[in-house]
């Protein structure tokens, strides 16, 4: 491999020749061989940092510190990281500096030789027509600028993917809420019988889950759209000219489409990341409803002859590499397994995220990296649970007759009748001799067969059902 030379403030560093980035980004990939396969920094954080520093370069020249052919080589440059034609001009992981100064570093150098190159010069030149530092990153610091990105990745991932996809299933599972509203079934509790309910209603309880999750997920979003930049070092603004935190935020605004705005105390947008782990309790919420509804779904299927067998999900593929014709819950599985890793993403948050010390928190990388994570694997879980489960879910009446018909928890209706405990009495001599209900209540001589079918009817015994 062919080398060129670059300088930073700590002396010469050997560089590929044919890289946009320089000797930081090296430095970084040089010193921080960790999981560099697999754990690069999101792409979401590189298209986040191109947004900002074209609406950085915007800004200063409006503001009289940079030039209209800067910005211009500047904006271009960051059009081309937008349109993805630089992906692989970004090879740093997420374990490196905690303040991501590194990548801040490596989105500046790419930014500044590619626009060098563009304008007609050469990466073995010596001195570029761009700097990294005091053009690309002028009137910004890694402090301020990556938590900026980090807001505006995890604000377009959450809109663009997470919400919609929570959506999704959400009105599929609605619509089927509906449509099985009147179709009655035994309930369970404590995983036993107990009585009864409509499939309808069991799935409102799905529907309202997600509701409340889509709510608190909504609701974080203005504390999300909140921007640290123009905070610079800790927060005073030092290096930056009047009115800048404002005006490159309303930029951001333009260019992204999100309702950005600089944040009122940029000593917290600094030094606390209280929104993405605001955010992510919300995600983790999400997660917990959805395993919940994934492990309800999946248990009610079970069977699908010799099981619960109330529910029919779709065959997606073989289950079993022994037992033909073996279908698994396999949608329900994954969506299980997704809630586990957004469960287990909240818990190194949650710990980053206390740790901000003074005026600055250094574990943002690991931070938005699991957030990021979080928010699209609900997103696209749900989607995918949705297309190829959830839409296709019918219920089994006939096995749910029979547990029905098979119930002890009926009893319950007899409670006002007989008083608890001969109803009791009925029940637990019905399952020690294997007897019904009704032949068991006539034999201990608490009521008549008229009175048994006059009394319980499962049916009338669900509440008020919504239509």
């Amino acid at each position: 491999m062919e080398y060129r030379i670059e300088k930073d403030t700590m002396g010469e560093v050997k560089v590929p020749a044919n890289v946009y980035w320089g000797a930081q980004t090296q430095r970084s990939i040089d010193n921080f061989k960790i999981a560099q396969d697999i754990n690069k920094m999101p792409k979401e954080i590189i298209a986040a940092f191109a947004y900002l520093k074209k609406a950085a370069a915007i800004t200063n020249n409006e503001l009289g510190v940079l030039s209209d052919e800067k910005k211009a080589a500047i904006a271009n440059a960051c059009d081309e990281i937008l349109a993805e034609k630089l992906n692989d001009q970004f090879p740093l992981v997420v374990w490196q500096t905690g303040s991501g100064t590194q990548s801040n570093m490596n989105v500046n150098e790419v930014v500044a030789y590619k626009a060098h190159v563009n304008g007609g010069g050469s990466l073995l030149d010596e001195k570029k027509s761009i700097h990294p530092n005091d053009d690309v990153n002028k009137s910004q610091s890694s402090n301020d600028t990556f938590p900026t990105a980090m807001h505006i990745a995890a604000y377009k991932m959450l809109v663009e993917t997470t919400i919609p996809g929570i959506t999704k299933l959400r009105d599929t599972l609605a619509a089927k809420s509906k449509e099985f509203m009147h179709v009655v079934k035994i309930g369970r509790t404590h995983f036993m019988d107990a009585t009864p309910l409509t499939v309808g209603q069991e799935f409102s309880g799905y529907v309202s889950q997600l509701n409340h999750g889509l709510k608190a997920i909504n609701n974080t979003l203005s504390h999300l759209s909140e921007l640290a930049l123009g905070g610079t070092a800790v927060g005073t603004g030092i290096n930056t000219p009047k009115n800048y935190d404002v005006t490159v935020a309303k930029h951001i605004a333009a260019l992204t489409g999100l309702p950005f705005v600089t944040a009122e105390n940029k000593f917290e947008a600094l030094a606390a990341h209280d929104a993405i782990v605001e955010a992510h309790g919300a995600l983790k919420t999400v997660a917990v409803s959805l395993m919940k509804i994934a492990n309800d779904i999946r248990m009610l299927s079970s069977g699908p002859r010799s099981g619960i067998g109330e529910i029919f999900i779709p065959d997606n593929e073989p289950g079993s590499s022994i037992m033909p014709g073996k279908v698994n819950p396999t949608q329900c599985e994954a969506l299980t397994m997704i809630a586990a890793q957004v469960m287990g993403n909240d818990v190194t948050i949650g710990i980053g995220g206390s740790l901000g010390h003074f005026e600055l928190n250094v574990f943002k990388p690991v931070m938005i990296y699991n957030f990021l994570h979080s928010a699209r694997l609900i997103g696209e879980g749900c989607v995918s649970f949705n297309d190829k489960c959830a839409i296709g879910l019918q219920p089994i009446e006939e096995n749910i007759k029979k547990h029905v018909d098979n119930s002890l928890m009926l009893v319950t209706a007899l409670n006002t009748k007989i008083g608890y405990y001969k109803a009791a009495e009925i029940a637990q001599t019905a399952h020690k001799n294997g007897s019904t209900l009704k032949a068991t209540a006539i034999a201990l001589g608490y009521l008549t067969a008229e009175e048994f079918d006059t009394w319980v009817i499962p049916c009338e015994k669900v509440g008020q059902i919504k239509a």
